[in-house]
């Protein structure tokens, strides 16, 4: 017989991560967005989806690198096209964005796959196995993942919805998918979950460039 485990995905994911941590990354890809969508204004619409995807993932990298940083995970550092994550409790955090549906799309990183493969450990939870027990894992991975509109024409400055996602080992399914709005409430409902003594806020210049093109 195994051992039927008592822990939960969600309940692994409140211990870890603090609720200010989720809200400030939640407010800083949000702020990513906007600002990627008003870098791309003026470019002709023949390339702007195009554009916009890039301008997305670049700024929406440096809004994501800060949060981390707010909520002491030790981020990488960013570099190009690479991915940026950072360390909360036994979770590794990293990011990425999707038009609305295309859920596959987050497996055509070779990179994500890899990271999520540590996710074999909590499997268990929502697919147990007869010959295999539950043991609380040492490294797991959560995705919050941005989902955009498929057109420019509706909300193209703005996730549809950012959603808190831990894959399974071949980031083929989802052992848990849930928007941060409805995510957060949790934290209110858990008992086992402490307060949070403060929430990070990001600066309103965070992000802008000076005259020189620094990034303040």
């Amino acid at each position: 017989m195994t051992n039927s485990p008592k822990d939960s995905i969600s309940d692994l994911l409140m211990r870890n991560i603090p609720r200010g941590l989720v809200m400030g990354i939640e407010e800083a890809l949000g702020a990513g967005a906007q600002r990627a969508h008003a870098a791309a204004k003026g470019m002709d619409e023949g390339h702007l989806p195009h554009v916009v995807g890039q301008l997305r993932h670049f700024h929406m990298n440096e809004s994501f690198h800060r949060a981390l940083s707010m909520g002491d995970t030790s981020p990488t550092a960013i570099r190009g096209n690479g991915l940026v994550s950072g360390r909360a409790g036994v979770f590794t955090l990293a990011r990425f964005n999707i038009p609305e549906g295309f859920w596959i799309n987050g497996r055509r990183s070779h990179t994500r796959r890899q990271m999520s493969f540590a996710n074999k450990a909590i499997e268990p939870l929502v697919q147990p196995e007869l010959f295999e027990s539950y043991v609380p894992p040492s490294e797991v991975v959560a995705f919050f993942v941005a989902c955009f509109s498929g057109s420019m024409h509706i909300q193209p400055e703005a996730p549809v919805s950012i959603q808190v996602a831990v894959p399974d080992r071949e980031m083929r399914g989802w052992l848990f998918r849930e928007p941060l709005e409805v995510f957060v409430q949790r934290y209110e409902q858990s008992p086992t979950t402490q307060g949070d003594l403060a929430i990070p806020k990001l600066k309103k210049n965070i992000g802008k460039q000076d005259k020189d093109g620094t990034t303040l």
